[in-house]
């Protein structure tokens, strides 16, 4: 093999030439590299079989396949093949020693190969003082260097003693850019390349301690923090180092989703000063945690996303049919709404209040009015609620500071249009931390809405298109400032015609798929509902209800199970007797009218939060000194009511034929049955003083006649609420005559056809009426009549006849 050494090089040669990629070749260095390109191998070959000299020159754009002669750097190496190895997928792999720079001065393609004119390029000669000098301080520097990179193998360039190769070699070992060691290459100077690789040295020391620096920076701050946040540490370490801001990508995509979130001007210029705060605070500052959350709750209310509204009204009114049975007053309010709707563009917000007994479908009405609409539906439930901040939200000067609810459910739905419910409006609180239902009338006000402003948001925002709806179970603890904000619907109740429809139509398939039972194999009779309904529930509603048919599915589906049986063979028939059998004994003993006439107990009718009620007041005397007993858990109204009616009685003595002077005589003692049940109003004034007539004269009332209404004392009927309920009571008691204040005609409207056809009812203004209709033996018209049996008897006892009292 001929061997080119340094001793006596010609000035020119020509040799084959091999490109090479993202690697400089330097004298002195070895370097280990595959061929696989066509004219590279056809090079290689070439110099085997010469002198094994190859020209290796680097390319410029490392990712071209096949380069042009003017795609490469004209200085290179002169090198010469050490090893080959041919690999079986044609390439070769090559070892080759670095011998000498070179220029190309001419490249020509000869037999598919390149072979370059080459002119070797020799180094300048520089003083031995500067050299050493340059060479002590390139010691001094490798030391440091070595210190930071441990695994750095560099000190084996200080082997020889030639400076020329100590920088070949130094240059070779570092790991510097392409273009950086191309220019070490290109460099002829000794000196020049070793001052080169001194300014090189310093700078990548002075990277090695930066770095090192940050790191113990960030091992500082990674003691306070979890260790999974090291990246982003250190990279804000590095921002601070560089003098930069931190400009991360997530607080980039928090500015792009301010931009495109369509905020009120307002809100747009609090969420980027709210930002730019953010940039500029320290990573671990609690401030940060409240600037990023409040930036969140911004972006995370709807300002611009809608729901698309459905306006046709006869699909809302099928779904409200589907839906809900009856509530026709109801039905028709909500499609006047829609109405409303697509003849005016933007109208003002509606506010409705659902007022009625539990489980008469308040909550599930709005479901389906927000299903007929197209509204997103969510419900917020005000049932003790005493704090203001529960509406408002709290200030974010507090730690933990929130939106209130309005605000929240705005999140939860999505949409600027949906429709909340404010369920158990009539349960507000009210405490030292404010009054709730004073900050609900910003909310619930048409005319302020628009502009409702949370204490934690702070700034302004439009509930104008948000439909809210209120259900109370009562209207008498919503405070008047608040009723007045709200339409009013009053759902009552149902009838018992009513509540077996609705069972047969809805709760009975919801009950039967629930418990995973046929319809075809299961079949519920009317007198079976019928016996639920009368006996094991007692409600306005049919939430109850609803419950016991639950019960009996279940007991059904265990019995199914237990026989073996498929739904395709099972049949049963929840009959009367079935019902007994799956429910036990009754549970409530329905109010009922009494039946035969008696002297001193009158029928009245009564509401509640459940609903009507039949009362049986009873009115006894005894000999004493006028004393009055009350009993029945009376509230004060019903007390002054009960003194009411004794003092008309008083005041018409002489026309009921008994002395005036009774009430010194006798005690009275008035009864209203189940004690336990607290009982207040005004409506029984009129029972009372027909319980009290009767008593006195000894005229037994009718069984068949319920009464209401409040009296005065001069005899007047004054009206009275709740009629549909107490109609309905009376109904279920089988009572056939119902005496009502003449004013609560205009009440009879919303009283279904049924039980309107099932009573008589008899309007009347005085208590004169009232006797007339209720007692057994109507009191005569004029005076002159015989002493009511009981004083008769009594003044009998004392010798005298009943004739000689007359007289």
């Amino acid at each position: 093999m001929k061997e080119y050494t340094d001793a006596t090089p010609p000035d020119v040669v020509r040799h084959p030439v091999v490109p090479v990629r993202d690697v400089v070749i330097f004298p002195h260095c070895t370097a280990r590299f595959f061929i696989g390109r066509r004219s590279s191998i056809l090079a290689f070959q070439r110099a085997l079989q010469s002198d094994r000299i190859v020209f290796l020159a680097t390319q410029y754009d490392a990712t071209v396949d096949e380069p042009t002669p003017d795609q490469v750097y004209s200085v290179g190496t002169l090198a010469q093949i050490t090893k080959s190895l041919r690999l079986p997928d044609g390439t070769i792999k090559v070892e080759v020693e670095g011998r000498r720079r070179g220029r190309a001065v001419n490249i020509t393609v000869e037999d598919g190969c390149w072979v370059a004119t080459i002119r070797q390029l020799s180094e300048e000669i520089d003083s031995p003082a500067r050299l050493r000098s340059l060479l002590g301080r390139l010691s001094i520097l490798l030391d440091q260097y070595v210190q930071h990179y441990p695994n750095a193998d560099i000190r084996h360039a200080f082997r020889s003693q030639d400076p020329s190769h100590i920088a070949d070699v130094l240059a070779d070992s570092l790991k510097l850019d392409v273009q950086v060691k191309q220019e070490l290459l290109e460099t002829t100077s000794v000196a020049g390349r070793l001052s080169r690789l001194i300014e090189l040295l310093q700078i990548e020391i002075q990277k090695a301690e930066l770095d090192r620096e940050i790191n113990n920076r960030v091992k500082q701050q990674m003691e306070r923090a979890q260790r999974e946040y090291y990246l982003n540490e250190k990279l804000k370490a590095i921002h601070k180092e560089l003098g930069r801001k931190d400009e991360k990508a997530e607080l980039e995509e928090l500015r792009q989703k301010i931009e495109e979130a369509g905020m009120s001007k307002e809100a747009y210029e609090k969420a980027m000063n709210e930002l730019k705060r953010l940039e500029q605070m320290p990573p671990m500052s609690a401030e940060t945690t409240v600037s990023r959350n409040y930036i969140d709750w911004l972006l995370a209310v709807p300002w611009k996303q809608a729901s698309e509204e459905i306006r046709d009204l006869q699909y809302a009114e099928n779904v409200l049919n589907q839906d809900h049975y009856g509530l026709e007053k109801i039905k028709e309010r909500i499609l006047e709404y829609l109405a409303v709707r697509q003849l005016v563009e933007n109208p003002k917000g509606t506010i409705l209040c659902f007022v009625g007994p539990p489980g008469v479908g308040k909550t599930s009405l709005g479901r389906s009015i927000a299903k007929a609409t197209g509204r997103k539906f969510v419900r917020l439930s005000l049932g003790g609620v005493r704090d203001e901040a529960e509406i408002r939200g709290h200030r974010r000067t507090y730690i933990g500071a929130l939106p209130g609810q309005i605000i929240q459910m705005m999140r939860k739905a999505g949409t600027i249009n949906p429709l909340i419910m404010l369920d158990e409006l009539d349960k507000l609180g009210v405490d030292f931390r404010g009054d709730p239902a004073a900050a609900l009338l910003e909310v619930l006000d048409p005319e302020q809405n628009f502009m409702f402003r949370d204490h934690y948001l702070d700034v302004e925002y439009d509930l104008s298109r948000v439909m809210f709806i209120a259900t109370a179970n009562v209207t008498h603890t919503i405070p008047p400032a608040l009723q007045d904000r709200l339409e009013i619907l009053r759902i009552p109740g149902y009838t018992e015609y009513e509540k077996l429809q609705i069972a047969k139509r809805h709760l009975i398939p919801k009950r039967l798929k629930e418990t995973g039972l046929h319809p075809a194999s299961i079949t519920f009779t009317d007198d079976g509902i019928r016996r639920i309904i009368q006996f094991y529930t007692r409600e306005a509603g049919v939430r109850n209800l609803e419950r016991e048919i639950g019960s009996i599915c279940r007991k059904i589906a265990r019995k199914l199970v237990s026989s073996g049986e498929s739904h395709e063979t099972y049949r049963e028939t929840v009959t009367e007797q079935a019902v007994k059998a799956y429910l036990g004994p009754e549970k409530f003993r329905p109010g009922v009218a009494n039946e035969r006439n008696e002297v001193g107990v009158a029928t009245g009718l009564a509401w509640t939060e459940m609903g009507g009620e039949v009362l049986q007041i009873e009115v006894t005397l005894m000999p004493g000194s006028g004393k009055l007993t009350l009993t029945g858990k009376l509230g004060e109204v019903m007390r002054e009511s009960a003194q009411a009616a004794i003092s008309y009685v008083r005041s018409r003595s002489q026309r009921f034929h008994i002395p005036t002077d009774f009430h010194k005589n006798y005690d009275i003692h008035i009864h209203i049955p189940e004690g336990a049940i607290p009982k207040d109003g005004p409506s029984a004034g009129i029972t009372m003083a027909v319980a009290i007539a009767s008593a006195l004269t000894g005229n037994p009332v009718r069984c068949d006649v319920a009464m209401t209404g409040e009296i005065t004392l001069r005899g007047k009927i004054l009206p009275i609420g709740g009629v549909k309920e107490k109609l309905l009571a009376a109904h279920r008691a089988g009572i056939t005559t119902l005496l009502l204040p003449k004013e609560n005609k205009k009440d009879l409207v919303d009283i279904p056809n049924d039980i309107l056809e099932a009573l008589t009812i008899e309007f009347v203004e005085s208590m004169d009426e009232v006797l007339h209709v209720a007692l057994e033996n109507p009191l005569p018209q004029s005076d002159q009549t015989s002493v009511s049996p009981l004083w008769a008897q009594e003044r009998s006892q004392s010798g005298e006849s009943a004739n000689q009292l007359a007289e």
